[in-house]
């Protein structure tokens, strides 16, 4: 077991792999995607207006979803040895299996008319609302790795800050 969220050869494993720049550059976008999916789902609860655009923004933020996974099982794999629930992302891919269940739900909800237009969006918002959690623990982990790095003093801090332990999930 590591001390700390990395051994040094995984560490270096996280490093090389381009799968980090990738899970880097998809999580912001994620969020973003995220953010204007809940203004218009908002726009639609409160007016009535733009159901067209609330869907279209969740079916792209599930496919975006469903794009970071896949590169963050692919990441693990190749830091870790395993494509999910390395120990280090236990908690926080467990997480994700429940981010894609709801997110999952609503795409079969949504494409089999199996709930009304608001309670559609209900369960996005729930989606979205346990998305928030699993970034949050991505974003514990990015902490955690970058104190670590600084505190082993392995490339610094810039070493540090490019290197996203963002697996799965959200963040």
């Amino acid at each position: 077991m590591p001390v700390g969220l990395y051994t040094e050869a995984q560490r270096a494993r996280r490093d090389a792999s381009p799968w980090t720049l990738v899970q880097g550059v998809l999580a912001p976008v994620q969020f973003l995607v995220c953010l204007v999916s809940v203004a218009l789902i908002a726009r639609f609860l409160l007016t009535g207006e733009g159901l067209v655009a609330a869907n279209i923004s969740i079916i792209v933020k599930t496919f975006t979803l469903y794009t970071i996974m896949i590169t963050g099982a692919i990441w693990e794999k190749e830091v870790f040895g395993q494509y999910l629930l390395a120990p280090a992302f236990f908690w926080e891919d467990v997480v994700s299996f429940a981010v894609l269940a709801l997110h999952t739900a609503y795409l079969l909800a949504y494409f089999y008319a199996l709930l009304a237009p608001s309670a559609l969006m209900v369960l996005a918002l729930a989606a979205y609302a346990t998305y928030a959690v699993n970034a949050a623990q991505f974003l514990w982990k990015l902490r955690q790795a970058r104190l670590q790095a600084s505190a082993q003093g392995s490339g610094g801090e810039a070493a540090a800050t490019s290197a996203t332990p963002v697996a799965g999930g959200a963040a």
